[in-house]
């Protein structure tokens, strides 16, 4: 016999908040955390830097590309997704627990002069946007060599 069975974690950052949100607001608001209310949500980052070029990693799961607008207006590039909830309800079918959310967010970056931002490129896969951001040449680190003395 399966049941189902109330299992609450409530936000990461307040739970007697998100607790206590749930309980005046109703169990079977979608998701339970405070963002839910705002509509917005932050994914997480990952910047890294490498001596020919910078990549911006963007977690991301259950999206598609398409999902997704990244801009550059001058040396700030902004990601963005908006994403509609699921509005279906049916006499035949009623949820019990409703978690399933969509959300937008935007983020922008202020890029530094050394970015090439002709060459930028991005790619969406298993979940996460990578942004490569090539470095113009001059920008590129140089292999160290040694100089002869003449």
């Amino acid at each position: 016999m399966t049941s189902l069975v109330k299992f609450n974690n409530g936000s990461r950052t307040m739970p007697a908040l998100s607790s206590w949100i749930e309980d005046w607001f109703g169990k079977d608001m979608p998701g339970s955390v405070f963002n839910d209310f705002t509509g917005v949500s932050m994914p997480a980052v990952n910047i890294r830097e490498t001596a020919d070029n910078y990549e911006v990693e963007v977690a991301a799961p259950g999206m598609q590309k398409g999902d997704f607008d990244i801009n550059l207006d001058n040396n700030l590039l902004t990601i963005s997704s908006e994403r509609q909830h699921d509005e279906r309800n049916s006499e035949e079918e009623r949820f019990t627990r409703r978690e399933f959310s969509y959300s937008s967010f935007r983020r922008t970056f202020t890029l530094p002069e050394t970015v090439n931002a002709e060459k930028i490129s991005a790619k969406y896969k298993d979940g996460i946007l990578v942004i490569d951001l090539p470095k113009k040449d001059h920008a590129k680190k140089k292999p160290a060599r040694t100089i002869k003395i003449s």
